[in-house]
């Protein structure tokens, strides 16, 4: 059986990667990635559509001369994506986020195994811990990097936009706001920075504590090398 200290912070580490988990899938259920605002010119009349929108679902509107003309409606991202470009970098932030979510619960799993047991092979214990969060991490950093590559390197929203009104021409002028969906993956990277810390802390001071016993004898005292 694991040692109490074990026990104790291999659970807050299962607490933080079960958190880093939860955290993933609301990333990736909520379309409160980016609201944008892009503006089209149509003969006599200013065009704003409205977009809020995440990686599978979204919802817009649209103005003319700042006047609402269209109720809002809901739209599927992957039906009005035309581009090749923006359709494959769409899939990829979600396969690397479906990656990082596998990565976080095989970190559950590990730092589940540790707290109630001392797993025989090296790779289920502090390494495998250190592997999986670390993955977790940089994809989930690739996703935030690629999300805005899309939306402003390849004009994600206004194909969104056209798709979702007719009759559109020249575009003026957008503007994004990123969302709550978004940011939050920041708190994915601090979770694994917190589950990496937790584990190093532990780690340190049991080879501290392994050091200490295999101190050599000549740190002994000397009456005891005399007897």
């Amino acid at each position: 059986m694991p040692s109490r200290k074990k026990t104790s912070m291999f659970a807050s580490a299962f607490c933080t990667c079960v958190s880093s988990f939860v955290v993933i899938c609301v990333v990736l259920a909520t379309p409160q990635w980016v609201s944008s605002e892009v503006r089209f010119s149509r003969t006599n009349a200013t065009v704003t559509v409205s977009l809020a929108y995440g990686l599978f679902r979204g919802t817009c509107e649209q103005f003319i001369d700042a006047r609402l003309q269209v109720s809002q409606t809901t739209f599927q991202v992957a039906d009005n994506l035309s581009s090749p470009r923006s359709r494959s970098l769409n899939v990829a932030i979600i396969v690397v986020l479906v990656l990082a979510l596998l990565s976080s619960l095989l970190s559950s799993a590990f730092t589940c195994t540790n707290a109630v047991s001392n797993p025989y092979q090296t790779f289920l214990g502090p390494i495998g811990v250190y592997t999986w969060n670390s993955v977790c991490g940089v994809l989930t950093l690739i996703a935030m990097i690629l999300f805005p590559v899309n939306v402003q390197g390849n004009s994600l929203s206004e194909e969104l936009a056209r798709a979702c009104s007719t009759s559109l021409q020249t575009r003026l002028g957008s503007k994004h706001n990123y969302g709550y969906s978004y940011w939050i993956m920041l708190l994915i990277l601090f979770l694994n920075a917190a589950s990496l810390i937790i584990i190093y802390f532990y780690d340190h001071a049991r080879y501290s504590k392994k050091k200490e016993k295999e101190r050599p004898m000549e740190n002994a005292p000397k009456d005891v090398i005399l007897f």
